[in-house]
């Protein structure tokens, strides 16, 4: 019966219309799929088994138990073949949820952790940034730092040889085609033999004609009785002593084949007698043969009794004749001066002749009149006044005041840090006071105070940016202000000479200055700052003509070199004309700020006589430099100079003005630019860093400004070519207007240099050649003895045994903190201990 029921018709099911299932794709969905496994002898497998927990539905199967064998196709066999192992598709395995869960907490978590652990990171690291704790691996070293040092600058007399029958040790042409590092270094060794006798310097003109009045002597005493010793010299150099990297001898008319040693250099100042005589008491041990020729001519001089300040007063009285009467407006009470304070009738007089104080001569009615130049010396009231710091201020003193007949004076221009610990502005008295607490004895009278807060009170309404957090009327971003005041109180001056302490020269002041003079005022305006903004190497350049035509060409034409990162960035479409380095206009005349709004009594500025093109470098010529630099005067925009827009007052919402910089103060200045700087300051609110203010300002309105090219030295073996690279590194091969300049990022490229701010060359030469020892070469026992152990091959295998060293004339700095060796006086009755009666 039962099987009968399963045959009846009415619980057969009917055949599925193809309608039904007109949806499912016949390759995706095969009848095969829908197939009971156990109907069909396929035993399920174990991968298919899931946990009681898992929740889900199962997919009704089309093919089942009440399909009828009418459903498919009569070929096709009733029971399926049992597939192998490899045709089976295994099911995809599922994670447990609880594992999954887990998984996910950690995920969660790890990127807590991280989130947090660089929170923490970055408090950490601005902590150390602002305490300055950052310890990062050191730089790689410099390519410079690789080169050999140079040995022949610590020769001394006993080697001296003329400078055309020696080779010099650098540079020397024959390594220019040497990879780096690559010197072969020969034996340093010189012959040895006595020391010759050494010669005064005199470097004074005698003025014998009737154009100008002759100078009269001066003496340091009032009875005219001490004279100023002059210098000794020795000819020649030391052998193989290095020649100048940078500037030129020749071209600037200084002594080249002659060489100062300590004592002929500063003997005549106190160095090598004793406290009790007058002198330093140093210089008295070591290696002092030949050092009494100083003492020749004249007797040694106790300083103890000499006032600056008085000396330089009786010097100009005696000269007055020699340069034009000039009364001051209002007497520098709290200045020194050599100058009478004007009655109101005299003063009254000289304005109405020229209408600036001062009559001229017009060179016909009488012998013409000398210039007057102030040298400001800049100190500050806790300085610490060393035996060395007063030889070379006595130095200056006497060569270029005293013995010059008074063509110059000196000045110690003193910073006052704490006036309000020192209230000097009070009275006189309080002012005085300060000044003998602060100076020796012998300076106190040629002393002159200035404050920051003094400067504010002169200086108002500068809008003020502290940059690197520095005030702008402070010492290291407004010292011009200082400058400028002084200027401004003493109408006695042509020229100023912004002078650093802490600057040596090997030679004579006078000859040095008096070069200066006349080398800068020949030079023609034009291509002047073109020139100007280069450093002059003679070995790479050639002559000084060749030097000036490469600069022109290089403005007009531009340059494309290694040193610009954009070279060959730009490749050329193949068949189009290659882009051409692009040039700069030539400066000629004012160079004025973009906005006529920043504008400042432009009216009396210099204009050229001529186009730029028509002119045959005759406008300047015989024209006195209104600023005289030591260092390039290049184009801070664009390098990487960290004070390059420290400006204030001028219009900047378009563009900054034009500027000019040179790095290290010390230069040359004359009333017309001061007067026009401080008047600019104080009425136009205009200022710029201490560095970029008076060469601006001369740029803006077209004054004479001049780099003079004195002699550097370095202490390594450079290659010259790739130091020429590096030196005028910036836009078009001068020394700014780009971020390869050597101003800024590469300035410690002057480390090996004997003139930078902060050169480390400088002053170890400079205490090797007063007979320090330095990182343990040089001293006493190196200058008197030859060390036979010794290769002679390289600086720190010298023998020595050539005595001291002698270096020709040379500008050095920075020097500083330099403790000389000094003797102290002893009692002449010195108490002796009492007899035992009973012994």
């Amino acid at each position: 019966m039962a099987t009968l029921k399963s045959l009846s018709p009415l619980r057969t099911s009917k055949r599925p219309s193809h309608l039904q299932y007109a949806g499912l794709n016949s390759h995706d969905h095969s009848p095969s799929q829908y197939l009971d496994p156990e109907k069909y002898g396929q035993s399920p497998s174990t991968t298919d088994i899931e946990d009681d927990d898992d929740d889900f539905s199962e997919i009704s199967s089309p093919g089942s138990s009440r399909d009828t064998s009418g459903a498919y196709s009569s070929s096709r066999p009733m029971l399926r073949r049992k597939p192998s192992a490899g045709s089976q598709r295994p099911s995809p395995y599922r994670l447990p949820h609880k594992m999954t869960r887990y998984l996910c907490l950690a995920l969660i978590s790890t990127l807590a952790i991280f989130m947090l652990s660089l929170v923490r990171m970055s408090i950490v690291s601005s902590r150390k940034v602002a305490v300055g704790d950052l310890k990062r691996p050191p730089p790689p070293p410099s390519p410079w730092e690789s080169f050999e040092f140079l040995s022949r600058y610590y020769g001394g007399i006993r080697t001296l040889s003329p400078i055309l029958q020696d080779k010099p040790e650098y540079p020397l042409l024959e390594d220019e085609g040497l990879p780096l590092n690559a010197t072969h270094i020969q034996d340093s060794t010189k012959p040895i033999h006595e020391v010759p006798d050494s010669q005064p310097f005199k470097p004074y003109p005698s003025y014998d004609t009737s154009e100008y009045t002759p100078a009269r002597e001066c003496f340091l005493d009032v009875h005219s009785t001490v004279r100023v010793p002059p210098l000794q010299y020795y000819p020649g150099r030391p052998s193989g002593f290095p020649s100048n990297v940078m500037g030129s001898y020749d071209l600037l008319g200084l002594p080249e084949d002659l060489c100062f040693e300590r004592h002929g250099r500063y003997g005549a100042y106190g160095y090598g007698y004793g406290l009790r005589y007058g002198g330093t008491g140093t210089g008295q041990h070591g290696e002092t043969e030949g050092s009494d020729a100083v003492w020749n001519e004249v007797q040694q001089v106790d300083y103890r009794k000499v006032d600056w300040a008085d000396a330089q007063k009786r010097c100009f009285e005696a000269n007055s004749k020699r340069f034009e009467p000039r009364l001051s407006k209002d007497e520098p009470s709290q200045t020194f001066s050599v100058i009478p304070k004007a009655k109101a009738n005299q003063l009254r007089d000289l304005e109405d002749s020229d209408g600036s104080g001062s009559e001229v001569s017009d060179g016909t009615s009488g012998p013409k009149y000398l210039p007057r130049t102030a040298i400001v010396i800049r100190t500050w009231d806790d300085f610490q006044y060393r035996e060395e710091d007063i030889l070379n201020l006595r130095a200056v003193i006497s060569e270029l005041s005293i013995a010059s007949g008074g063509e110059y004076d000196v000045h110690l221009l003193v910073e006052v840090k704490e006036d309000g610990k020192f209230p000097i502005w009070a009275d006189s008295d309080a002012y005085q006071k300060h000044i003998n607490e602060s100076v020796p004895e012998e300076f106190q009278g040629i002393a002159t105070l200035w404050s920051q807060t003094q400067m504010l009170m002169v200086y108002q309404g500068l809008v003020d940016q502290f940059i690197r957090d520095l005030p702008v009327h402070g010492s290291y971003r407004g010292l011009q202000m200082a400058m400028q005041y002084f200027a401004h109180k003493h109408p006695e001056y042509d020229f100023f000479w912004n002078w650093e302490i802490d600057i040596r020269y090997s030679g004579h002041y006078y000859d040095f200055f008096s070069k200066i003079d006349s080398w800068t005022k020949k030079q023609p305006r034009k291509g002047l700052w073109e020139r100007n903004s280069r450093f002059y190497i003679p070995s790479v350049h050639g002559s000084w003509e060749d030097f000036r035509q490469m600069a022109r060409v290089q403005t007009e034409m531009g340059t494309d070199n290694a040193n610009n990162i954009w070279s060959g960035v730009k490749r050329p479409v193949p068949g189009s004309t290659p882009e051409q380095p692009k040039g700069d206009k030539p400066i000629w005349g004012p160079e004025r700020p973009t906005d006529e709004a920043d504008w400042f009594e432009i009216e009396n500025d210099p204009v050229p006589t001529t186009s730029y093109d028509k002119d045959k470098y005759v406008w300047g010529v015989d024209e006195d430099a209104d600023l005289i630099t030591f260092n390039p005067l290049f184009d801070p925009h664009g390098t990487t100079w960290l004070l390059a827009e420290d400006v204030t007052g001028y219009n900047s919402t378009v563009e900054l003005p034009p500027r000019r910089a040179s790095i290290v103060a010390s230069s040359r200045m004359s009333r017309r630019l001061l007067d026009t700087m401080h008047r600019e300051t104080a009425f136009k609110k205009h200022h710029a860093f201490t560095e970029m203010w008076a060469p601006t300002t001369a740029l803006h309105h077209g004054y004479k400004a001049v780099y003079f090219p004195h002699p550097v030295y370095v202490d390594r073996e450079w290659p010259t070519e790739y130091l020429a690279s590096i030196m005028n590194g910036g836009r078009n091969g001068a020394t700014g207007g780009a971020r390869t300049s050597v101003f800024g990022d590469r300035e410690h490229n002057f480390l090996g240099m004997s003139w930078y701010y902060n050169a480390g060359f400088a002053p170890n030469l400079w205490k090797r050649w007063l007979g320090f020892k330095v990182n343990n070469e040089g001293g006493e026992e190196f200058e008197m003895m030859v060390n036979e152990g010794r290769s002679g091959m390289g600086v720190n295998e010298m023998k020595g045994g050539e005595g001291r060293m002698c270096l020709p004339p040379m500008l050095i700095h920075p020097v500083k903190d330099i403790e000389l060796f000094v003797e102290e006086i002893k009692d002449e009755y010195e108490e002796l201990p009492e007899s035992d009666p009973s012994a």
